[in-house]
């Protein structure tokens, strides 16, 4: 019983992820109309809602990636990817640390751009532009980072190591406890 309602609720978090986005984007283009100078109404305050929750969201949600990831980059410290690798492996080569060092920096980068463009287009394209961007685009992006690392990782390194989705997704899952012991690490 626990198997198909833990499936359900991974099927709604997934459409949520997908759906709202949209929908926000949908409200927003549909809304453009709308100025922002002028007569205060239902509708200037419902479209200046949804991108303020969409604005706060995606910079708030990039925001913590870089920082989580790059507080770990310090000198000193063990990258959040190698934590993770290692969590995973058990051990790990030097070639498979130094890797996943230079992958969370590239993770970081990516947060950094996404987080820079989004802010930019903001600031200066119409909201429609910026909209699609954080509504449309982000997940596409994201996924491009994965698959580009993917290959970069089975050109990279030597004996690559290999593992299924699900066992990616039960690390992924365990992120927190994780977190807290990377937290009380010197």
């Amino acid at each position: 019983m626990a198997a198909p309602a833990s499936g359900r609720a991974r099927l709604l978090a997934l459409l949520g992820i997908v759906a709202v986005p949209l929908l926000f984007h949908f409200i927003i283009v549909e809304t453009n109309g709308v100025p922002f100078i002028g007569k205060l109404s239902i509708l200037l305050l419902f479209k200046a809602s949804f991108i303020t929750v969409a604005a706060l969201a995606h910079w708030t949600i990039y925001a913590g990636l870089l920082l989580t990831f790059a507080v770990t980059l310090r000198p000193g410290r063990e990258a959040l990817l190698t934590f993770m690798a290692r969590r995973l492996h058990g051990t790990i080569s030097e070639e498979v640390r130094i890797y996943t060092r230079h992958v969370t920096f590239a993770w970081c980068f990516f947060f950094a751009m996404q987080l820079t463009m989004s802010v930019i287009l903001f600031v200066f394209a119409p909201l429609v532009v910026w909209s699609f961007f954080v509504n449309v685009l982000d997940i596409p992006l994201v996924a491009t980072m994965f698959v580009a690392e993917y290959i970069f990782r089975i050109h990279w390194l030597q004996n690559p190591p290999r593992h299924s989705l699900s066992a990616m997704l039960s690390m992924v899952a365990d992120v927190r406890k994780a977190r807290e012991e990377w937290a009380s690490s010197p």
